[in-house]
């Protein structure tokens, strides 16, 4: 690989040389390296393209890495991955996109993530997307998961967009089963002319299910976000939809979360708030001899920590 996809993978998927355990790295539409463990089998999707990653029942402390890097201008790729995760593991999973396009096209990648989690198996699911090169090309991205978490399983799911992306419209729909949990928590930026769209569906079905979604963002220049969040509370479960942004420059924001009750126990709550900067905030931290713009950093840093 040349340096610069190095680059790429280290910036969103942590990887720097060769991976420790089970590992699939995509390259400009095609494999670059693949490597499967006595626990983990990584295996060409039939019919489709894309892969399956099946994980023995019982498995505990493995690290899967499935990154996805395009350096060409102009490639446009679907891929559909599915993940099929054994009873009683305890697993995580670093996937992520990386686009450098110094080209005219567009560069865009679909993926679509189906996740099949096994009884009382505990999974952690970690995606960076980021976009960069000084073409005038777009840098697009449209992820897809899909979430079914059997009874007693567990998934927590952080998904963040760094930068660099034009456009994005982000699904995420998920159905639990008996006592299953779902943890999501998303970060993203925008900047410039870029749109982003984030959509949100979970279905509580399964008694004492319960999820925890909360979204934060920031928007800058003359970005758009859309945050749309529907939880449905079909039996007696407990669920949360939350959606914080920092708003910038002439950016727009909206925000619409949904919660509808089927059940009467279910027990579901959404909260929205989006707003610019405190001033006190600013002052506060100039005082220690910061300028503005690095006080603005530093505020919006850690909002998105």
């Amino acid at each position: 690989m040349e340096i610069k996809e190095l680059e790429l993978l280290k910036m969103i998927a942590d990887i720097d040389g060769t991976p420790a355990g089970a590992y699939n790295i995509r390259a400009n539409g095609t494999l670059a390296s693949r490597s499967i463990t006595e626990n983990v089998n990584i295996k060409e999707k039939d019919g489709a393209p894309g892969i399956e990653i099946l994980i023995k029942p019982n498995t505990k402390g493995e690290k899967i890495h499935i990154p996805v890097i395009i350096s060409e201008s102009g490639l446009r790729e679907t891929v559909y991955n599915d993940f099929i995760i054994g009873d009683n593991c305890d697993v995580t999973i670093v996937a992520g996109c990386g686009i450098h396009n110094c080209g005219s096209e567009e560069s865009r990648h679909d993926g679509i993530h189906t996740f099949f989690v096994g009884k009382n198996a505990k999974v952690k699911y970690v995606e960076k997307h980021l976009g960069e090169g000084d073409g005038k090309g777009e840098r697009n991205m449209n992820p897809t998961t899909v979430v079914n978490i059997a009874e007693g399983g567990y998934m927590e799911m952080e998904t963040t967009q760094i930068k660099g992306i034009d456009n994005t419209k982000r699904v995420t729909k998920a159905r639990l089963q008996k006592d299953a949990t779902l943890i999501v928590h998303e970060k993203l930026m925008t900047h410039k002319k870029q749109y982003a769209e984030t959509d949100f569906e979970v279905d509580l079905d399964g008694e004492n299910s319960s999820a925890n979604v909360v979204s934060r963002s920031v928007a800058k220049d003359n970005s758009s976000q859309l945050f749309l969040s529907t939880i449905n509370g079909n039996n007696i479960c407990s669920g949360h939809t939350e959606c914080d942004a920092i708003i910038m420059d002439d950016a727009h924001v909206s925000a619409v979360p949904k919660i509808t009750a089927n059940h009467i126990d279910a027990s579901l709550i959404h909260e929205a708030a989006i707003g610019k900067i405190a001033g006190e905030q600013l002052i506060k931290l100039m005082t220690l001899g910061l300028t503005e713009q690095q006080a603005e950093e530093q505020i919006v840093n850690g909002f998105l920590k």
